[in-house]
């Protein structure tokens, strides 16, 4: 009996990209006279060494989105959602509100956005089932899924935070690039807006189309599982967080831009996740559900802090920079980089993995061209971003949370990835000329 084909995993995918580079570099960068065996032990122990480089950055990823999580599950976050799903009126309003809100929570924290949008797509469709409102439950489910398609653009974005950092793993080679320079660049800025505009043109175009008034028959989600604990030491601590932080803002001057990085952000949403709950323990208790989700992050990271080790101390890196610098030119790097960061991302799907194994050799070969770093990295936050609407990677808690099917999530985020792929391509061309 023939076997169905079916698609490898993501930590599968990140073991044969380490076998990958490690062919490469033992074929690429191989001392004249040294045996391909050992040589290739050599290799191994690039990989060794690099294994644990990014420690930092994947407990970094982990609490983004942990933290992101366990907000959106708070019960303050649960009954506005409750009251704003009441405000549709039909099919229209329930997609552009779903897209909207997904958007807006996306741009703020991506792990926060992917799950509002889901639990908000949820909601609106128990109410429209129970008030008879038809709506096009696939339509609003795929809207709840935007925030991907604006994250790396907004203020969690993995490289535009990492190269904000002092001591990031680039620092060496490109210095520290503050988020006024990249998310809080008129490009960026521009490029968002007109992305937003064309997107809500897009969902109400679609929301005007002939759906299945039938498509699946949802029941209650449950209201908030909170156990409303009378112990307030979560919001004792949350609220001497915030001091902090507005304490630290208020005495950064002019460097205010400069303070804003991956704990800052962290630091932020876990003192607004423990005002929101109150209780430690009910935040705890949400926190241990949400780490599920964080599984892959743990696991694959360190692969791919091996394989920039590879690259890293056998010259691979260099080697890859060179070649991207001879078959390009100032003008073709950035769009090349933009579609390669769109394609990586099918077989990397994390953004702050991705950038740890193309980061790297883009700023270097962008280095060498004298192109602009900080476009560059929203060029790559552009690309890696984009094709989160091809594939299901980060879909899947959005597809549990809906109860709706990946094809017909798919068949209406083409549009969205369409949609982008203008936006993003003109606005990098423009930017070039």
């Amino acid at each position: 009996m023939i076997k169905r084909f079916s698609f490898p995993s993501t930590f599968e995918i990140a073991l044969l990209l380490s076998l990958i580079v490690f062919l490469f570099a033992l074929v690429l960068t191989k001392p004249e006279g040294l045996p391909h065996l050992s040589y290739g032990y050599s290799v191994l122990g690039f990989w060794k060494s690099g294994f644990w480089d990014l420690l930092e950055f994947t407990m970094q990823m982990v609490l983004i989105l942990v933290l992101g999580h366990t907000l959106a599950l708070s019960a303050p976050i649960d009954k506005g959602l409750r009251k704003i799903s009441a405000l549709i009126k039909n099919n229209t309003h329930a997609v552009l509100l779903t897209g909207t809100m997904a958007m807006a929570g996306g741009y703020l924290n991506w792990g926060f956005g992917l799950v509002l949008g889901a639990i908000l797509a949820r909601k609106i469709g128990e109410f429209a089932q129970e008030n008879n409102i038809q709506i096009n439950y696939y339509l609003v489910g795929a809207s709840g899924y935007l925030g991907m398609l604006v994250w790396h653009g907004g203020l969690s974005g993995s490289a535009t935070l990492k190269v904000a950092e002092q001591g990031h793993f680039l620092q060496e080679s490109m210095g520290v690039i503050p988020i006024n320079q990249t998310v809080f660049s008129a490009f960026n800025l521009y490029v968002n807006l007109f992305l937003i505009i064309l997107l809500l043109i897009v969902l109400y175009l679609l929301s005007l189309k002939k759906f299945d008034k039938n498509q699946v028959s949802l029941g209650k989600s449950g209201s908030s599982t909170h156990s409303k604990s009378k112990e307030k030491i979560g919001w004792i601590l949350g609220l001497v967080m915030i001091l902090v932080i507005c304490g630290e803002l208020f005495f950064s001057g002019d460097q205010i831009w400069a303070s804003v990085d991956l704990n800052f952000v962290n630091f932020t949403l876990l003192a607004l996740g423990l005002l929101f709950y109150g209780s430690l323990s009910d935040y705890v208790q949400s926190l241990s559900f949400a780490v599920k989700g964080a599984t892959d992050i743990i696991i694959q990271f360190p692969f791919y802090a091996g394989i920039l080790g590879m690259m890293k101390y056998s010259g691979l890196l260099v080697l890859l920079a060179d070649d991207m610098v001879a078959r390009s030119g100032t003008a073709t790097f950035p769009l090349l980089s933009f579609a390669s960061a769109a394609i990586v991302n099918f077989f990397v799907p994390s953004g702050g993995g991705q950038w740890a194994i193309q980061g790297p050799v883009m700023m270097e070969a962008a280095q060498k061209m004298g192109i602009d770093l900080p476009k560059m990295v929203m060029t790559f936050a552009y690309g890696d971003q984009l094709s989160n609407m091809l594939q299901p990677f980060w879909a899947l808690p959005l597809l549990s949370i809906t109860g709706i099917p990946a094809k017909e999530i798919f068949k209406y985020t083409a549009y969205f990835f369409l949609a982008a792929t203008v936006v993003f391509g003109l606005s990098i061309l423009i930017w070039l000329a």
